[in-house]
């Protein structure tokens, strides 16, 4: 029987899933650096771990509306393109979706909802399902924050 391990968690009041391979580590939301002029979905910056990771605000992405940040918390995911943060209301639990749970969504066929992969239907809750990779892809500027990310590891390793 397979089953897909995932970690689950809110944004607004609605319960989302990554899949549990792609999680690097969860962290409380603490000081994050912003910089001028980038999208309106990226926070800022900030060291996790030693790393310049690039933090993003679900909720505005969603429902164009910032998360709380005093209970937030950052999912760091890591993609074939970029690790970054991705800053929800709480993390909730880690779940084994079971064989025949997981049903594919209509929605992913809607072009600015591709990152949604399936729909977990439990006896007591719906949870959205959701691919890092295609969700970072998805994001208009993503390349600029990118570049830039690239631009200020340079720099730092010159400094050192």
């Amino acid at each position: 029987m397979s089953i897909e391990k995932a970690v689950v968690f809110l944004c607004g009041t609605e319960q989302y899933a990554v899949p549990v391979e792609q999680v690097v580590s969860i962290e409380k939301l603490d000081r994050v650096t912003p910089i001028p002029h980038l999208p309106h979905y990226l926070l800022g910056f900030t060291r996790i771990r030693g790393e310049l990771t690039p933090i993003i605000d679900f909720q505005t992405i969603l429902y164009n509306r910032p998360t709380n940040t005093q209970t937030a918390k950052i999912i760091v995911l890591k993609t074939e393109l970029i690790n970054y943060g991705l800053v929800v209301a709480d993390a909730k639990e880690i779940i084994d979706f079971e064989e025949g749970v997981l049903k594919q969504m209509g929605l992913v066929n809607y072009e600015k909802t591709k990152y949604f992969t399936a729909v977990a239907n439990l006896e007591d809750r719906m949870i959205s399902c959701i691919d890092p990779n295609i969700l970072v892809h998805s994001l208009d500027g993503i390349r600029e924050i990118i570049q830039y990310l690239h631009e200020m590891n340079q720099q730092e390793n010159q400094t050192n």
